[in-house]
């Protein structure tokens, strides 16, 4: 094999190595974009741990992290950063492969949480004063604004008491305010469904990017080890 055709494919195996670094990097941009946008995690506090966005930043900076260590290897043509490159990226995609089996599983299991959670924070909300759990009440009240909904399943959840949210004009500035008769439980659901959804299916997009990446690069790897082309 001639220098010109050894040189090109190193480039190719730095090339994918890079390419996984992007997806990292769009990850965690899209991951910092949904917490940005996204302001229905104080009402929801079964899902924090595992909330799509948070997920979506751990999960991109690791693989961040891990793929710079493969672009740096692969410029330097050292072996042993390229090695450990290999061994962390096959335990980090077995890893996103577990992140999204439970994504999709709580995508069908949401119901069970949801509408005590919701429930709580409508009581946290009746029960507040005027300055009291602010967060609560501006995030469910974007909800009911956002989502078109009163209550968790209608507007006598608020016994009377239905806060400007509810109220199907804008601006809503009578005594007799006309409420959304949809309750938010179902509309917030499927919110959260897809949201979990698409976070699993970007994982698994994810995952078959590193895999062509590894499935490329590793026999290149052991072919320029074996016949002493550099990689020392």
């Amino acid at each position: 094999m001639n220098s010109s055709c050894v040189g090109c494919l190193k480039s190719l195996v730095v090339s994918l190595h890079f390419l996984c670094w992007l997806c990292g990097a769009f990850v965690v941009a899209f991951g910092e974009f949904q917490m940005m946008h996204s302001r229905f995690a104080s009402l929801i506090t079964t899902f924090w741990p595992i909330y799509a966005s948070n997920t979506l930043v751990v999960t991109g900076t690791i693989v961040t992290c891990v793929c710079y260590l493969g672009v740096l290897g692969g410029m330097r043509e050292n072996r042993c950063m390229l090695i450990m490159f290999y061994v962390l990226l096959f335990l980090l995609m077995l890893v996103e492969l577990a992140m999204a089996c439970v994504f999709f599983v709580y995508g069908r299991e949401i119901d069970t949480y949801f509408e005590k959670d919701l429930s709580r924070s409508l009581e946290v909300y009746m029960q507040s004063t005027s300055g009291g759990n602010q967060t609560i009440k501006d995030d469910f009240d974007a909800v009911q604004y956002l989502f078109q909904c009163c209550g968790v399943h209608g507007p006598a959840d608020w016994k009377g008491n239905a806060p400007r949210s509810c109220c199907r004009k804008d601006p809503c500035n009578i005594a007799d305010q006309p409420n959304w008769e949809e309750g938010c439980l179902l509309k917030l659901r499927n919110w959260f469904a897809s949201n979990y959804l698409s976070t699993a299916s970007g994982v698994v997009t994810m995952f078959m990017i590193q895999f062509a990446c590894l499935s490329i690069t590793i026999p290149l790897f052991c072919h320029f080890s074996r016949r002493g082309l550099g990689y020392q």
